[in-house]
């Protein structure tokens, strides 16, 4: 069944299955040892600078709980929005391995600054209360906005004056670059980001992440990390095989590209209509926006997505790497027949 619930539903890429198939090849040294994750590697490298140091691991939650865990220690607390993944979608995976508080922080657009920030950093050297280490943002944010490199920078500056790291949840940092027409090195390394849970799942990948590093003290420990906490793929190619494709000729960029344009054209239709008002800024793949009562259930007739707030009728639609001008088509046609 063909939907916008999730950019989690979509399809794998051919060339990213066709690399899984490729890795089946023989016998293979595991545990990464093999040609395919030394391939992986370089191309990150290649993508990031010679600083980054990937280590390739089942899922995003594992990528996030290993991350936090190299920059924190359980006393240290980590702050985030109130909106973040670690906070409503892990099931306080984060907070259980890395033994920190989790300090959540009320935003209107799912966006960190440093004056949302400042207020929670105090009592630094004070044994009665939990340190706070590291900083949390997911980019794109849960609500579909995106931070600008400038505003990256900005939050990275003032960790680092206060001696915390801060980690960027790139689950979707392909739609951020395309939208913001820049690399991703520029987004993260250049913009201060210290560690990086870097996700393809959502853009035409098939399963893992890399949790990569972009500081060496960070790096020292991480291969521990991300054994104890049973992310270690004994047959590690067939997930780092998928990153050899995914980062060759910017597919990964083509994927987000497409995506975002078809939320784009969804929201373009969904403006015809004085009834439906959007609750978010539209910079990525995502869509939030309110319905009235009668036009949301006979929405929900036709497709499977995601409520955000049943309270105010608040919907999410995502668009995938894989929407095609049917399923556009097929969407309007519902509309006009629901409003009609």
């Amino acid at each position: 069944m063909r939907s916008f619930a999730s950019d989690n539903n979509s399809g794998v890429h051919p060339l990213v299955m066709d690399a899984v198939v490729n890795a089946n090849d023989n016998h293979a040294i595991g545990y990464g040892d093999d040609p395919w994750t030394t391939d992986a590697v370089n191309k990150i490298k290649s993508v990031f600078g010679e600083v980054a140091s990937p280590f390739f691991v089942f899922n995003g939650t594992g990528a996030n709980s290993i991350a936090l865990q190299a920059v924190t220690r359980p006393f240290n607390s980590i702050i985030c929005a109130e909106t973040a993944h670690i906070n409503v979608d892990e099931c306080g995976a984060p907070a259980r391995m890395t033994g920190c508080a989790v300090v959540t922080i009320s935003t209107p657009d799912g966006k960190l600054t440093p004056e949302l920030i400042k207020p929670r950093l105090h009592n630094f050297g004070v044994c009665h209360h939990s340190q706070p280490k590291a900083v949390y943002i997911s980019q794109v944010s849960e609500l579909g906005t995106v931070y600008t490199i400038e505003e990256v920078k900005a939050i990275a500056d003032l960790l680092h004056s206060n001696s915390m790291y801060l980690h960027m949840d790139g689950a979707r940092l392909a739609n951020a670059c395309a939208y913001l027409k820049c690399s991703m090195k520029q987004l993260t390394v250049d913009a201060g980001v210290d560690i990086l849970s870097f996700g393809g799942t959502k853009n035409g990948m098939m399963m893992g992440e890399a949790v990569v590093s972009f500081r060496p003290e960070i790096t020292e420990n991480l291969q521990y990390y991300r054994k104890q906490s049973a992310q270690l793929a004994s047959k590690l190619r067939y997930l780092s095989a998928q990153f050899i494709p995914y980062l060759e000729n910017n597919l990964w960029l083509e994927n987000a590209l497409r995506a975002n344009i078809s939320a784009g054209k969804l929201a373009e239709i969904l403006k015809q209509y004085p009834q439906v008002k959007f609750t978010q800024k539209i910079e990525s793949n995502q869509l939030f926006f309110t319905i009235p009562s009668e036009a949301l259930k006979k929405l929900q007739e036709e497709y499977f997505f995601y409520m955000w707030n049943e309270e105010i009728n608040e919907v999410r639609l995502v668009t995938s790497w894989d929407t095609t001008g049917e399923d556009i088509a097929h969407f309007e046609q519902v509309l006009k027949e629901i409003f009609a």
